[in-house]
């Protein structure tokens, strides 16, 4: 009979196929071992799929967006506790054990788990130094270990939202000032290589659900905001010993803003 409890490790993918091998196997050599690894994959045209009923325990297509496909896997799944990652991250092996055990020892409701940026190139480098800085700070990172009750109250991830639906339940979380803690066991984030044309392309599409992150979190968007210029100013010592870095990280940012803008804009004209 199994006494401790079990975690559902949540995964959704689509044409990732050079990342999810490496992550979905560091879920399942992970120093825990009641776990169950649930993929939910949005119809993927490369080999991703088939790989992951290599690994997974229950592995299903579904979309039409990663919120959806996390709800999916939800209901599909058995855990006391809900941990999701995305198909590019891998797990440090005690990721889930020490995650599991905190929430334990101080009865929280979620836990906080650090990412870092591992990828190639100069971007991947802004990025990596970016997280840097973005560390402790609870208005930027979010809690990836949540209890199953939590979740379920809360009707889950919020649907129309896509790239804030992390921030989304976070910002529930402190609202109702549930009990959260951190640990230090990383996971890592393989960028890959990026271009500075892929990650404007990506905030532009994030951006497009800004409006409905708004409508659900009203004032989060101004909080976290001003909670990035904190961290960037408690950085400082970290910034000025990577100069070049970080005076491309701040161009960096400034654009981002203008295409999450942009996608803002677009999905305000189309409602």
């Amino acid at each position: 009979m199994r006494t401790s409890p079990l975690v559902s490790v949540i995964v959704p993918t689509k044409n990732v196929e050079r990342t999810v091998d490496s992550c979905l196997r560091s879920i399942r050599t992970q120093s825990l071992t009641d776990i169950e690894l649930i993929v939910v994959d949005n119809f993927s045209t490369d080999r991703t799929f088939e790989i992951a009923r290599q690994y997974a325990h229950v592995a299903i297509q579904a979309g039409p967006e990663r919120s959806a496909q996390r709800n999916l896997a939800v209901e599909r799944s058995r855990g006391d506790y809900i941990l999701w990652i995305d198909a590019d991250m891998v797990l440090t092996p005690r990721v889930v054990e020490d995650a599991v055990a905190a929430a334990e020892r101080t009865g929280s409701t979620a836990v906080f788990i650090p990412e870092v940026t591992v990828g190639e190139g100069f971007l991947a480098a802004c990025r990596t130094l970016e997280r840097r800085c973005y560390v402790g700070e609870e208005m930027i990172e979010a809690p990836r270990l949540i209890r199953r009750e939590f979740f379920e109250e809360q009707g889950g991830f919020v649907l129309t939202v896509a790239g804030q639906e992390d921030a989304d339940l976070r910002m529930r979380l402190l609202r109702i000032h549930a009990p959260m803690t951190r640990i230090d066991a990383p996971i890592l984030h393989d960028e890959g290589r990026l271009t500075f044309r892929d990650v404007l392309r990506k905030r532009y599409y994030y951006g497009q659900s800004l409006p409905a992150y708004n409508d659900a979190q009203p004032g989060a968007i101004a909080a976290q905001g001003l909670a990035t210029v904190k961290a960037y100013l408690r950085g400082v010592p970290v910034l000025v010993g990577d100069p070049v870095h970080a005076v491309a990280l701040a161009g960096l940012r400034v654009a981002e803003g203008v295409a999450y803008a942009a996608g803002a804009a677009k999905a305000v004209r189309s409602r």
